[in-house]
């Protein structure tokens, strides 16, 4: 009987070193695709314009690349029951686009700053109201449990990044005025709480560029842009957009 516990022990050992270590590939094969994009000082010259910053929060859970999402609470004047990363404006005091992201991160899900492991800025793209947003990607814990700022945020969750390279859950409209190539729309249903949400417009084409990313997977729908070389698409749409101003 003992030899049995003692041989049920070992297996248990092995799998969660195995475990640790696939986790531990995933995220680190992540991160240096990722490093590959981040834009550095490579937009510096750009004039000052209202910014924001989202952060694209990953971890591994389950063998599988995550992200967390928020909905907004209904509270907000603004973008109420929308699905979004955590993120906001920035705020004079911001040091700089990983600043505001960290910072509004924390007021909206508690996220401690110094539990972020951030791995690059991705190209600023502009939001329907205007906005030059930065997306900041960085890992976090997978044990990390939210604390929700109730008048900012109703719901955290979490969903596998290969939703969204994945036609099965995907929609697409096209011709949307002010929207370049398709507007990509996702359904996920939380099976941790049974909730489903609809994932769309900005968020959900910034969770299919890093997924695409950071799982080296082309998408199986059209995204509208060259994944190989998203950089070329997106900041040709910046300068168009810049020139309209």
């Amino acid at each position: 009987m003992f030899s049995v516990l003692q041989k049920l022990k070992k297996i248990v050992t092995i799998r969660k070193v195995l475990m640790y270590g696939t986790t531990m590939l995933l995220k680190e094969e992540a991160v240096a695709t990722l490093k590959q994009f981040d834009i550095g000082e490579k937009f510096s010259y750009l004039p000052v314009l209202p910014k924001a910053s989202v952060l694209i929060p990953l971890f591994v859970r389950g063998g599988q690349l995550h992200t967390l999402l928020t909905l907004r609470s209904q509270e907000l004047r603004t973008g109420a029951g929308e699905v979004c990363f955590p993120g906001g404006k920035r705020d004079p005091s911001d040091q700089d686009d990983v600043h505001t992201a960290l910072r509004e991160a924390h007021e909206e899900i508690g996220l401690p700053p110094d539990q972020v492991e951030v791995v690059c800025t991705l190209f600023p793209v502009f939001s329907k109201k205007g906005l030059l947003v930065s997306p900041v990607v960085g890992f976090i814990e997978e044990t990390f449990i939210p604390a929700l700022n109730p008048s900012e945020v109703s719901a955290v969750f979490a969903v596998p990044l290969d939703l969204f390279t994945r036609e099965k859950d995907h929609y697409a409209t096209h011709g949307v005025a002010g929207v370049t190539g398709p507007l990509h729309s996702f359904y996920f249903r939380d099976p941790a709480s049974g909730n489903q949400y609809h994932i769309w417009g900005l968020t959900a084409m910034l969770a299919t560029l890093v997924g695409a990313l950071a799982l080296k997977k082309k998408p199986e729908f059209d995204v509208g842009f060259d994944i190989l070389d998203p950089f070329t698409f997106f900041k040709k749409i910046l300068h168009k957009r810049l020139s309209k101003l």
